[in-house]
């Protein structure tokens, strides 16, 4: 696409075209007298057809539409380095992510005990980005979606080997609940995700601001960083953000100024470290990056948390999973085509299969780590009531994952069930280590540093294994575990689960908390309740880096929410409406 010429001031300037980016630029482009600068760091969206393509996705991994980080080695996961994908266009992440609506339990935003950002509250808000296309056969919780929002989704049909495998949770305990991921109200289940596509094509956020809602009063400036933001101090001493210094792709550099906000928008590793390289942050840590120290922060960049999960794979019989879709043959080149004439078939869909949560107090009950653990009343030694899940399951519906080796030779068929801690007790930080914009910071994700995550998510896997493995109805189709010189299919102690998660644990991509939200009265806290960043006026952080407590699900729907929510505190704080009028209220800063 041919770049807009950029003016010289826009109302809002919004840094960082990902998912909360363009959610909140779309939104706030609803008041038309508003002009919004969005700037955006990979290419436009509009001519990549692996963003389109739902079964795409990894063909946008570990190139240039990839931010290419990896995080430092870890001693919880035996040293490893896991590779920490985000998409790097417009979009962002939403263009290359697994689809799957998970919002989690509205317990889990009740524990951020943040104002205005509980359960009920924000669930509404995540709705309100969705247009929801039900299935005759699906039984959708109907006041759990929205039907007005440019993010389309749509329930897909399944797999017969997740069919089965819904059969084996059932056996287990987990009642079949179709729409459990979406009302956020049971701890135990089995059911069908809501994705984030619809007609066999991907719904993006950058839908929010392209295609049916493209605005005359929102830029784009694609291929284009953030260096740092601008301020001014006022006759009082007090810091005002005033613009940004942008990095074009020919190396000039130019200034935008912000009439009325900045927003961060740049996700839990971008934002942190424009925040750095803006002044902002622990002064030791911008001392050497040499840049003064203009608010010292010291939360920016900690906290930093993740999802960990652990894929477990199965061989099969023929006709239960699509791996003819995609391993064998010429079976891709195929499903590629059929997509590309028709908008049908395996790529039309991202190839997960049902999913489920559950508790697991009564498996650990002969721990002795998770006994003598420290709780809170009414709360286990992970911080969640009995009303949270411990773990999340799915299923694969042909093989695939992180780490792809030993791929299924003619005629081998392979599904994967997938084991998803919550509650993890884990941090890691993000370090700014450079202050050119292209060069990505250090992440040190910490992953399994604490004993009971790996003890947690040790006896998820076993639990998993045990429902594939003593229900007919998958273990009389499981053949053994794949590759074939595996032997987790037999595991059967905890110990043996252990090793097996520090060795194959993988990141779920739900990356947050590195700019927390809380009370002022926290010193690791960096924004507020209205996202407005600590000891400045007019800047704001509206991404998953805000997030305080990583929710019990998946981190798409809240990085909608979030978009949506700083939106409505953006219109309110300056008294707009999608008409554009100033409301009798005035504005306020």
């Amino acid at each position: 696409m041919a770049s807009t010429p950029l003016e010289s001031e826009y109302d809002f300037i919004v840094c960082g075209g990902g998912t909360s980016g363009c959610v909140l630029a779309g939104r706030l482009a609803e008041s038309p007298v508003t002009k919004i600068l969005v700037i955006e760091a990979g290419q436009h969206n509009e001519g990549l057809e692996d963003v389109h393509m739902p079964g795409g996705f990894g063909n946008l991994l570990n190139k240039e539409t990839d931010w290419n980080i990896a995080s430092e080695p870890a001693p919880g996961i035996n040293g490893r380095q896991i590779k920490l994908s985000r998409g790097k266009f417009l979009g962002g992440t939403s263009g290359c992510n697994g689809t799957v609506i998970v919002k989690g339990s509205k317990l889990d935003y009740d524990d951020w005990g943040v104002e205005g950002w509980g359960g009920e509250e924000f669930f509404r808000y995540m709705q309100k980005a969705e247009t929801f296309h039900p299935k005759p056969w699906f039984q959708a919780s109907t006041k759990s979606h929205g039907y007005n929002g440019p993010l389309h989704t749509e329930i897909p049909d399944v797999a017969p080997i997740s069919n089965l495998v819904l059969e084996s949770m059932m056996s287990h305990g987990l009642p079949l609940d179709h729409d459990l991921f979406a009302h956020g109200e049971k701890s135990v289940g089995c059911g069908y995700t809501a994705r984030t596509t619809y007609k066999g094509t991907r719904s993006t956020a950058a839908d929010f601001i392209t295609k049916d809602y493209t605005r005359s009063n929102v830029t784009i400036a694609t291929q284009t960083y953030v260096d740092k933001v601008l301020f001014d101090r006022d006759s009082n001493g007090e810091l005002s953000a005033t613009g940004v210094q942008i990095l074009k792709q020919d190396g000039r550099t130019e200034i935008i100024r912000a009439k009325k906000e900045v927003i961060l928008t740049a996700g839990a590793f971008c934002s942190p470290a424009l925040l750095n390289r803006s002044g902002i942050g622990a002064p030791e840590e911008l001392k050497s990056l040499g840049v003064e120290t203009l608010v010292p922060l010291p939360g920016v960049g900690k906290n930093l948390m993740d999802h960990m999960v652990v894929f477990m794979f199965y061989e099969t019989e023929a006709g239960l999973t699509h791996d003819e879709h995609v391993h064998h043959g010429d079976g891709l080149v195929k499903s590629q085509n059929l997509w590309r004439e028709t908008r049908r078939g395996f790529q039309a869909n991202y190839p997960s299969g049902v999913f489920a949560f559950t508790r697991l107090d009564d498996r650990l009950s002969d721990s002795e780590l998770w006994k003598s653990a420290k709780r809170l009343p009414g709360r286990d030694p992970m911080g969640l009531t009995l009303q949270q899940p411990s773990v999340e399951y799915w299923n694969t519906q042909a093989y695939g994952g992180p780490n792809l080796i030993h791929n299924p030779e003619e005629g081998t068929y392979v599904f994967g069930m997938v084991t998803e801690l919550f509650g993890q007790q884990s941090r890691g930080r993000v370090v700014t280590r450079s202050t050119d914009p292209r060069k990505a910071p250090e992440v040190s994700c910490n992953h399994l540093s604490e004993p009971l995550d790996v003890e947690v998510l040790a006896e998820g896997c076993r639990l998993s294994n045990d429902i594939m493995m003593s229900h007919e109805s998958t273990s009389k189709v499981i053949k053994g575990a794949w590759p074939r010189d595996s032997q987790h299919h037999k595991y059967t102690s905890r110990e043996q689960w252990a090793d097996y998660v520090r060795n194959n644990a993988e990141t779920c991509f739900h990356y947050s908390g590195t700019c927390r939200m809380g009370s002022l009265d926290d010193p690791e806290v960096v924004v507020d309740s209205k996202l407005r960043v600590k000891g400045v006026k007019k800047l704001r952080v509206a991404d998953c880096s805000i997030i305080p407590i990583l929710p019990g699900g998946h981190a798409q729907m809240p990085a909608y929410g979030i978009g949506e929510k700083a939106a409505d505190l953006i219109k309110a704080a300056w008294g707009l409406d999608s008409s554009g009028a100033i409301m009798e209220t005035g504005f306020r800063l």
